[in-house]
């Protein structure tokens, strides 16, 4: 597995509908009623290669999520004619894709190397290993667990964050929203861009799109 499936997706004509985040390239498409997103959920999964190609479909309320893969260094060629069917059969229902509902959630769990413990997360939360360091849930309900390896001469603080990863597009959106409500920056990353922000109780969280990226000013903490 490589960068190289991801940066070919991203590069790809016709995928716009998709957003390729922690999990991969995804799309949520609107619908008018539980009943039609089952209805478009039956038709994509009869999509030629769908079947077997360890997708996962969501239903809630009047919406269908369809994730290509668990991981975007998952992502291989084959995924951009997946995704070019499943929107064209979603287009054929009405569906509009929605890119600023398409999230990713992920808890980082940071550690030396000599203290990664990933066996253990992914035995008590019965989830299965995503790659070398991290563990996903089998039935896609949960949110992906990552092992952060932290440097020896870097101390350990806030060992656990969460990891918040939406559509480039959507990132200044989602970051004032959590300042209004009273989070403040604590740190501004590059390569690729991302915010660390905390709540009053210091408990932090990294709001990125990854890895999509995104490049716009940064809103000012009140």
């Amino acid at each position: 597995m490589s960068e190289q499936g991801w940066r070919e997706f991203l590069a790809a004509d016709g995928v716009d509908d998709w957003v390729v985040l922690h999990g991969g390239a995804t799309a949520v498409f609107k619908v008018g009623s539980i009943g039609e997103a089952a209805r478009l959920a039956a038709a994509v999964a009869e999509i030629d290669g769908f079947e077997g190609s360890g997708a996962l479909l969501t239903i809630v309320d009047a919406s269908l999520t369809v994730r290509l893969t668990r991981g975007p260094l998952q992502l291989e060629s084959r995924h951009v004619d997946l995704a070019r069917a499943v929107s064209e059969v979603a287009s054929a229902h009405g569906a509009v894709a929605d890119r600023a509902s398409v999230q990713e959630v992920q808890l980082a769990i940071a550690s030396k190397p000599d203290a990664v413990d990933v066996g253990f997360w992914r035995a008590v939360l019965g989830y299965a290993s995503l790659g070398d360091d991290a563990g996903v849930d089998p039935l896609g309900h949960g949110s992906t667990v990552w092992m952060q390896e932290l440097d020896e001469a870097k101390p350990l603080r806030h060992a656990m964050h969460i990891d918040v990863s939406v559509a480039r597009e959507h990132v200044q959106a989602r970051l004032a929203a959590a300042i209004a409500a009273g989070g403040r920056v604590v740190r501004h990353w590059d390569d690729p861009e991302a915010w660390t922000l905390a709540d009053r109780a210091g408990n932090r969280v990294c709001v990125c799109a990854w890895p999509d990226g995104a490049t716009a000013a940064t809103p000012e903490s009140s």
